[in-house]
């Protein structure tokens, strides 16, 4: 599961320190396009990400109840019902009986996530997705080195072992130590000791091995990769004729190794991004300067 060599390819290093010089990807971008085009998915997806997490913590903070609820289960507007499938699962397993509502709003979420892809939830919902691509930026800034990765396959060992434990304990355990699910009822209760597990993802991206958390650990990304693996809305390097291997979007991707196949590949390969790791976050589109992709769907032919 670990291993003591990066997870970046040399042939990717290499084009990335030759082409942009050690700076942060994107810089030829926001010449050619300006700083708000080459930023405009950034800005979008933390808009999303914070008014999604604003609209759960204005009822109790607040008393304004457009949502009830958390991210694992809610009800918008009183008519709404919203469940993440993932703990719906979990909750399958530990051999409780689910209410219409759960089930419902599991469909309800499932089918989106079909649609849009499975890990949107991850690059546009998650608010652990701030912290991870802040030490990104803090790994970048300070030139952080480290040799230490762990294999991306070790995500869905983590996601059978939810499944495991809850059936065996009949207790959802991974939702006591849910990052996501803490952050949230920290910042209505106030700060605790659950801040230091926020602060430990931070450490570990940072300074211990590049994009950890989300890229190879965490079990709601490998549960969401599998649902955005047939999903409708892809990224596609619809303009690969156009790139000048500056490698920017191998830089700045959480999951690079998703690239290679569309944008690299045969000229009668698709330019679709197929993988249900990608997270539709959009970064690619924002630091490439040639325009080489574009957010579209699945059927794009060559």
């Amino acid at each position: 599961m670990v291993s003591a060599t990066s997870h970046t390819s040399s042939a990717i290093k290499s084009p990335v320190k030759k082409s942009n010089g050690g700076k942060y990807p994107g810089q030829e971008a926001i010449k050619t396009k300006g700083w708000l085009r080459a930023n405009k998915w950034l800005l979008l997806r933390r808009l999303s990400q914070m008014s999604i997490l604003s609209l759960f913590i204005a009822g109790p903070m607040f008393g304004v109840w457009i949502v009830k609820g958390n991210m694992s289960s809610s009800l918008t507007l009183g008519v709404l019902p919203l469940s993440d499938p993932f703990v719906f699962l979990q909750t399958l397993f530990a051999g409780h009986l689910a209410e219409a509502t759960a089930i419902s709003g599991a469909l309800i979420v499932l089918v989106f996530y079909f649609l849009v892809g499975g890990r949107v939830y991850c690059s546009w919902v998650c608010p652990i997705n701030i912290v991870t691509d802040a030490a990104d930026w803090v790994r970048r800034k300070f030139k952080i080195k480290s040799s230490l990765t762990f294999s991306r396959m070790g995500r869905y060992g983590l996601l059978a072992s939810t499944f495991i434990i809850a059936s065996v304990t009949g207790v959802l355990a991974w939702e006591l130590i849910n990052p996501v699910t803490m952050i949230q009822r920290e910042l209505v209760y106030g700060m605790g000791v659950s801040w230091l597990l926020v602060v430990a993802i931070f450490v570990l991206d940072a300074f211990i091995s590049r994009r950890a958390w989300c890229g190879h650990l965490c079990p709601m990304g490998a549960f969401y990769s599998l649902i955005g693996k047939y999903s409708l809305i892809k990224t596609n390097a619809v303009n690969r004729k156009s790139c000048d291997d500056c490698m920017d979007c191998f830089a700045i991707c959480p999951e690079p190794q998703v690239i290679k196949p569309a944008l690299k590949g045969s000229e009668n390969s698709s330019p679709v991004i197929v993988s249900g790791n990608c997270t539709n976050c959009g970064r690619c589109i924002d630091v490439c300067a040639k325009d080489v992709f574009e957010t579209s769907h699945r059927f794009v032919k060559t």
